[in-house]
């Protein structure tokens, strides 16, 4: 009789820890979702709405009163346009396998993508195209950015937002460095806010305010169709504007996370002198 009561509480102790470590999944995983919802602005109705479940739902999802199934944590995540490692985080607090992997660049299965970076940015010569990580690390470059950016002392694996805050040659290169470095924190806080609030874009776009001057008249009237970044390079001036590229469907971490910048010349001038110095090489 004392085996039998001794084993009915060992069960009963164990079916109390497991029921108290799935209340805790479910917990986490619900404040996690509130949070990227409240990040989003969305109310429960208008998730609820877009995701095609009651709002009720939803509300007992964030409470941890439901548990989510993995085909609704990932419907949320397309919803809320939540970014795959925090998918991954939202899956194993809900006590689920994560879905995405974050593979090198030189991996095999990674070879289409290799090759389309490639071909994209070669054939941007004679103009400058870069791609780097979500913290701004180059990742490859194409010849005219080789030497753009080797007159600056950087290369691959270098970040260009660390370097543009703490590089004096870079920042006295940069004749408009006020405004570009407004329209640069601005960028940040926009990436960040995607990535859910990323601390090292954040400092960054907080940094980037000491070369800003608050203080310049506010431009009055139409402004202009874009910025450029001009620089002082080799005792010329050129004048750019960029683009921004990334993979779409892409379902690796990594290859998520690539942006390819591809400058174009913002003047006549910048056109021809970058023509020349193409034809050189």
């Amino acid at each position: 009789m004392g085996e039998r009561r001794a084993r009915r509480c060992t069960l009963a102790k164990t079916a109390g820890e497991s029921r108290r470590r799935v209340e805790q999944m479910n917990t986490e995983f619900g404040s996690t979702l509130k949070q990227w919802r409240q990040q989003r602005r969305m109310s429960q109705l208008e998730l609820g709405l877009s995701a095609n479940v009651s709002a009720r739902h939803i509300s007992f999802l964030e409470t941890g009163r439901s548990k989510p199934s993995r085909g609704m944590v990932l419907q949320l995540c397309d919803e809320l346009a939540i970014p795959l490692p925090a998918r991954n985080q939202l899956l194993t607090a809900a006590g689920l396998a994560p879905a995405y992997q974050k593979r090198d660049l030189d991996t095999a299965d990674m070879q289409p993508a290799r090759e389309a970076l490639s071909w994209m940015m070669q054939r941007h010569d004679p103009f400058p195209a870069i791609a780097m990580d979500r913290h701004w690390h180059i990742l490859q470059i194409n010849e005219s950015a080789s030497r753009l950016l080797s007159g600056m002392g950087l290369g691959i694996g270098d970040s260009l937002i660390e370097a543009f805050l703490t590089s004096p040659q870079i920042q006295q290169s940069v004749e408009n460095l006020s405004e570009v470095a407004f329209h640069t924190r601005a960028r940040l806080q926009t990436e960040s806010a995607h990535l859910g609030g990323d601390p090292v874009l954040l400092d960054a776009a907080e940094r980037l305010s000491e070369l800003i001057d608050e203080d310049a008249e506010v431009h009055q009237g139409v402004l202009p169709a874009f910025v450029p970044t001009t620089y002082a390079f080799g005792g010329m001036s050129l004048s750019f504007f960029s683009t921004f590229s990334q993979f779409g469907t892409a379902e690796d971490i990594a290859l998520s996370e690539i942006r390819i910048e591809m400058m174009f010349p913002a003047d006549d001038a910048t056109r021809d002198i970058l023509m020349a110095m193409g034809a050189q090489h």
